[in-house]
């Protein structure tokens, strides 16, 4: 039997023990548990935000999927940024911090000059992008029609629009340089001075001695890349409006995805459908569909990480 003293110390310790985790039980609560389980319930509801909810069942559910016009171009479009657009930048900032590790001068400009990009705005640096690619009057096509390159049409094209999209990402790789770059440094350097006594390339040496010591930090960009990817908003709809020439004031209807809704996104549709078109219930499908994706891929790259990552 339990002494009356013994049972009163663990209630005390589960108590402080509750009291420590407060703050974080009162965010999960608030911050995801409650958006969480109020999401679920509103895909089942006709709600418009102004009047009260009524059970509607599956309706919403069956009208995304099946009569929702925007729904698949935006899944695809959203799973060919995650494939493509998260693979590139992680190659790219890698390859860009392995460079400048190297460099033995100027190495504190070149790291200066690849990290601005990512502090300008989103908003400012996808317009900047839509002028320099604009495919009549940009620079950019000036100069490949100069040295007698084909001239894409970018953000005009839907064929161009998500590389264009993918470039501007790419330009904005100092987040990935910077923290590729401190895990760089931090290989011990004796492994590649053992690997280059065994004979090995440049190549072995990447393989078998950076990569497995870096493979934490590959993982961590791979993980947020794709939690944000499934999350890119701001980048797409801009550079759709101005490339339309659809860059109006407030009030101003515009459906997402020019050109031909090759630019449209996951999250473009939860503001279309909630905030345009007052339709809670479709948002809320649409936002648990973005969800249970980043719960997919996450788990997949988390149970995945020792083949993808060359670890043991």
């Amino acid at each position: 039997m339990t002494s009356p003293g013994l049972r009163r110390k663990h209630r005390q310790d589960a108590l402080r023990t509750v009291a420590f985790l407060s703050p974080w039980l009162i965010g999960v609560s608030v911050f995801f548990l409650y958006p969480l389980i109020s999401t679920v319930y509103f895909s089942f509801m006709r709600y418009d935000g102004f009047t009260p909810p009524v059970w509607t069942g599956l309706k919403n559910w069956s009208y995304v999927f099946s009569d929702y016009p925007f729904f698949w171009p935006a899944l695809r479009n959203t799973l060919w940024l995650v494939i493509v657009m998260v693979s590139l930048r992680v190659v790219f900032g890698l390859g860009i911090g392995m460079l400048i590790t190297k460099v033995k001068t100027g190495a504190g400009f070149f790291r200066t000059a690849f990290y601005l990009p990512y502090l300008a705005p989103p908003v400012a640096a996808t317009m900047s992008f839509v002028f320099l690619l604009n495919p009549g009057t940009g620079p950019a096509n000036n100069i490949l029609g100069a040295i007698g390159l084909p001239q894409p049409g970018w953000f005009n094209d839907p064929a161009w629009s998500k590389p264009a999209l993918t470039l501007l990402a790419l330009w904005g790789i100092g987040d990935l340089m910077v923290i590729f770059m401190a895990s760089l440094l931090d290989v011990p350097l004796e492994q590649y001075e053992a690997a280059s006594l065994d004979g090995a390339g440049a190549w072995q040496r990447f393989w078998f001695v950076t990569l497995p010591n870096i493979s934490p930090i590959v993982l961590f960009a791979v993980v947020t890349g794709v939690i944000a990817t499934m999350q890119y908003y701001t980048q797409p709809l801009v550079a759709g409006k101005v490339a339309s020439g659809v860059i109006g004031g407030s009030g101003q209807q515009f459906e997402p995805g020019y050109p031909e809704k090759s630019t449209l996104t996951l999250p473009q549709l939860v503001y279309n459908l909630g905030f345009q078109r007052f339709d809670t219930g479709g948002a809320s499908v649409v936002a648990l569909v973005l969800f249970a994706l980043a719960m997919l891929f996450t788990a997949i790259l988390m149970r995945r990480r020792s083949g993808f990552l060359g670890n043991d």
